[in-house]
């Protein structure tokens, strides 16, 4: 099993502040449509199959693997990857939260396995290094740099 998690500030200094609704606006997009938040070439396709109340499905390829994923949104809080079908299983959370002092902050937290492959065997542990690597907390980072982004060009409203 494989987890993970990373938190960052959303508003640190130095940064135009966001407020809750626009960066829910930017993990709503980032969801629906990953390529406009990933480097160039990283996700290839990207397309919401399948819409209801509830969730909706998305196909798409991200770094050479062809993924289908349940999103469920829970609104102004938390965006919930479910991998139907792809290299692995389990759930990616993003989440959107006031820390003690009232800061918005911005946590990625995942369960996962990987499909037809050893629990905990040297794959399982190679990705693991690679979670604890920072490579979640960057993307993050950059989620939020793009959200400020395509709102300063009028691509994102909240």
């Amino acid at each position: 099993m494989i987890y993970s998690t990373a938190t960052v500030p959303v508003n640190p200094e130095g940064e135009t502040r966001l407020t809750r609704a626009q960066v829910w606006a930017g993990l709503e997009l980032k969801a629906r449509d990953a390529r406009l938040f990933l480097p160039p070439g990283l996700c290839t396709h990207c397309d919401v199959v399948e819409e209801s109340a509830t969730h909706f499905v998305r196909e798409a390829t991200i770094g050479g693997a062809d993924l289908r994923e349940i999103v469920t949104l829970e609104p102004r809080s938390k965006v919930t990857f479910f991998q139907a079908a792809g290299p692995r299983e389990g759930a990616i959370i993003n989440e959107l939260f006031e820390d003690e002092t009232g800061a918005l902050q911005l946590r990625f937290y995942c369960y996962l396995g990987l499909r037809d492959k050893e629990p905990n065997g040297p794959e399982e542990q190679a990705d693991q290094k690679q979670f604890d690597s920072g490579g979640y907390r960057i993307a993050l980072l950059s989620t939020l740099k793009r959200t400020r982004e395509l709102l300063a060009s009028d691509q994102l409203r909240a």
